[in-house]
């Protein structure tokens, strides 16, 4: 799933664990929404690992060009 879609689901699981909800059914929102947090705070460390690479290379040709004129 994507980030948005894990956002979405999340907000589902909220709103569900706010209304009366078993305790069998409550576990598994939780346990649901506990991997979707997993999973999102994944995605946001990957894509945060891009942003540092493309920000490394970008001050590298910045720096070499600096110093090429």
């Amino acid at each position: 799933m994507t980030f948005e879609q894990n956002e979405k689901r999340l907000e589902e699981i909220v709103n569900l664990l706010q209304g009366d909800v078993n305790l069998e059914e409550g576990t598994k929102l939780f346990v649901e929404g506990a991997n979707l947090i997993k999973e999102s705070l994944s995605l946001l460390t990957k894509t945060k690992g891009k942003i540092e690479t493309i920000n490394k290379d970008l001050d590298k040709f910045i720096n070499d060009t600096e110093v090429n004129e």
